[in-house]
Parts: C-alpha cells; structure tokens; sequence
C-alpha cells in the first residue's frame, strides 16, 4: 500500500501542469459553490429575521375561518375576545399584540378640496404599546414620531410615501367598509415614516391605532389577529400547536399558524433555493467529471507500456487500479484544499461587506425580505461538504477510464506506441 501511494504521488509530480489545471478546475467550481452557498443562507438568514420582526410575528392567533379568505381581509371572522386571549397568553409567558387588519383605498389630499390620486392598500391597526412587545416598529422611525393611542395618525412605509409624494404632517383618506359592510372614510394624517429592513413594510404598510379602527370600523373591541413572540431559534410550528392546544379548551373558533404558514411565498422561494444549491453541485460535479476524467485518460494512454510492464512484473489490475484512484485522490485533495480557500476569501468579502441592492429591491420584489445591502452568512457545513466532495468527485470520475485501459492485453499495452 504504501508504494502504491509513493507511486501515485511521484506521478503526481511527474504530470505537473495536468495536475495543476484538473486541480484549479476543481478549485473554481467548489469555490463558486461555497460563495453561492454562503449568500443565499445569509439572505435567507436575514429574509427569516426580518419576516419574524416586522411581518408575520413568529405565529399568530386567527378565527379558524379566517385563513381561507385571509386575501380579501375579511372583517367578518374575528377574534370578539381578544383580551381574554391576551391574558391567557400573557401567563403562558408569551408576548401578544392584537392587531385588525383591512383593506381600503388610500386618497392623497394636497388640497382639502381636490382629490389627486388613490391606490389599494393594506392597512395594520395596531396597540402601540403592545405591538412593540412583539414587533420592532418603534425604532424604524426615520422622520415624525410613533403613533400614540386614539388619535386620527398613521405610519406610511418610506417607499410609499415616496410614490406619493407625501410627508409628515400630509392629510390623507382612507375609504373603507366597516364590519358590517356599510362604507367609511376615515381621515387621517402622516405621523410617522418607517424605513425597516423589510421590503414589504416599506412598499406599501400604513398603520393606524387600534381604538381609532375599533371605533371606525365597528368593531366592538373585536380584532382580526393576535401576534405572537417566540423565543429566538424556537421551533415555531410546535410551540404554535403546543399553545393552540392549550388555548383552544378555553377559548373556541381560533387556531394558531406559525410564520412559516403566514409567509408561504418565503417559504416556497427558500425551497426554490435549495434546488439552485443543488443545480450548483451537479454543475461542479460536471467540471471535476470532465477534468478528471480527461487528466486520467491522458495519463493513462501516455503510459500504457509502463502499465503493461508494471503488469507483467506482476502487478495485480486492483493494485494498478488502486493506483491511479489514489493520483485521482491526490488531485482531488489539492483541488477540495485551494477550493475552500477560494470559497472562504470570497465568503470573506460577502458576509463583510456585501452586495447593494438597494436600486433593484426599491422597484422589484425578488422574494427576499431585505433592503439594502444582502451579505452572507458562514456556513461550516457547506465547507466541509465541498471538502470531500472534491475528492470523491475525483476518484469515482477516475475509476472508469482506468477500467477501460485495464481490459486492454499486457502484449497490446506493451506494443503500444
């Protein structure tokens, strides 16, 4: 065994610029994979946080209607006791924030007395007290100041004022359908702008006190919602069914979905995701096949007489076989080594420093919740992963030409010119 890996390593070094160019192939495609890798999880890392933070909570409390028709914002399927609910929770130890949410469309008034454009929007009445025990909204104020209970204000997310050309201190309507169904307008002024790493918030939130909608919409102190705070790194989806569990002896009609059901589009994008990372391992894959493969046939068919002779002194085809495995090993080993450092310099400067998208995520929704710059994350899995890749790569793509050459006669390898 050990000559065999002398042998192997001598011709390693006999085939100098081969070995370096299947290695440096190998390199360059577990690096790219390694970077890839390591941005995407950042992202995904992040998207996760900041859906958590100012989107979806980590679950959330709803009537067990609700959820089929959550697209149309229904105000018929409510919460009539949200209190109670709170509560309870409250001494389970888990912070709640009640919220209502509706639909309306949004007027921009310059002057009192002209209309001067409206859009559909969404809109969150929120208790700004409780909602910042489970949300962070207070400190992505960039201009005004946060809303204050039972007054006739609302934050606008800064993308949308923007669109609207709207400021603090602008007035702006707000026309809408109580619970009952009869139309409403509600008046209301720009106390505040948010500027969140949420995209989403940002494009098109509007918040307004949860007693000024109560008293709006009709709602008699019902809500449409209670968001939840888990622990961080919690497993949502049992702890959610854990509380429902205990919830729904008490309080009949609701159900609680954690932030994966609430985000689905996330959670799909973030599946489409792992798909991408294994298309870029089959890609490198393909890169170590084809190098490897073509660096084992050369060395092999410019040394078919030393093979015939290393045969007829005896040697067995498992020990010529053996061989040239452990040279495609060695390449292996070298390319997996300069590929992780490849992979980490650049995952360097991607967890470091990033990429600003800020120009592209500002007109387009590409999945991910994040603005401005998108870093990476370190992933030591994905490191030692491309490691042994690289190798096993090398030695399964060099096992069959080495087959071939192995059916050949000692006598034709010997002739061989």
């Amino acid at each position: 065994m050990k000559f065999l890996l002398g042998l192997a390593l001598k011709n390693l070094s006999r085939y100098k610029k081969r070995t370096i160019i299947t290695a440096a192939a190998i390199a360059v495609g577990l690096g790219i994979y390694i970077f890839i890798d390591a941005w995407l999880l950042g992202a995904e890392m992040e998207s996760e946080r900041n859906l958590i933070w100012y989107e979806s909570s980590s679950a959330r409390v709803l009537n067990e209607s609700y959820w089929e028709e959550k697209d149309q914002l229904p105000l018929k399927y409510v919460i009539e006791n949200p209190e109670e609910v709170t509560v309870r929770l409250q001494e389970l130890k888990i912070p709640a924030a009640p919220r209502t949410v509706f639909g309306g469309e949004l007027i921009v008034r310059e002057d009192p007395f002209e209309q001067d454009g409206s859009m559909q929007v969404k809109i969150f009445s929120i208790d700004p007290e409780q909602d910042n025990t489970v949300f962070r909204f207070r400190e992505t104020i960039v201009k005004g100041r946060y809303l204050k209970p039972g007054e006739e204000g609302i934050l606008i997310g800064s993308w949308l004022a923007e669109d609207l050309g709207a400021e603090v201190g602008y007035p702006l309507t707000i026309v809408t359908r109580t619970r009952h169904g009869y139309y409403q307008i509600i008046d209301v002024e720009i106390v505040g702008i948010i500027n969140c790493p949420n995209p989403s918030i940002n494009r098109g939130a509007i918040f307004l006190p949860l007693d000024t909608a109560d008293t709006y919409l009709e709602m008699q102190g019902a809500v449409t919602e209670i968001n939840l705070k888990f622990p961080e790194r919690s497993d949502a989806e049992m702890l959610a069914a854990s509380i429902e569990e205990k919830l729904i002896e008490d309080f009949k009609g609701i159900e609680i979905l954690s932030w994966k059901i609430l985000a689905r589009d996330y959670v799909a994008f973030a599946a489409m995701k792992q798909s991408g990372t294994r298309m870029i391992l089959f890609l490198v894959f393909i890169i170590a096949a084809v190098g490897v493969s073509n660096t084992m046939l050369m060395a092999i068919y410019e040394r078919f007489r030393e093979l015939g002779m290393m045969r007829a002194l005896g040697m067995k085809d498992s020990q010529v076989r053996l061989t040239f495995l452990f040279e495609a090993g060695g390449i292996g080993f070298i390319g997996s080594v300069f590929g992780v450092m490849l992979g980490c310099i650049l995952c360097l400067w991607i967890v470091n420093r990033g990429v600003d998208y800020s120009a592209m995520i500002r007109d387009m929704d590409i999945g991910y919740r994040v603005t401005g710059i998108m870093r990476g994350a370190w992933h030591p899995k994905a490191l030692v992963i491309a490691f042994f890749l690289g190798i096993i790569l090398s030695v399964v793509t060099a096992f069959f030409p080495t087959r071939r050459a192995l059916k050949m006669t000692i006598t034709d390898c010997l002739r061989f010119q």
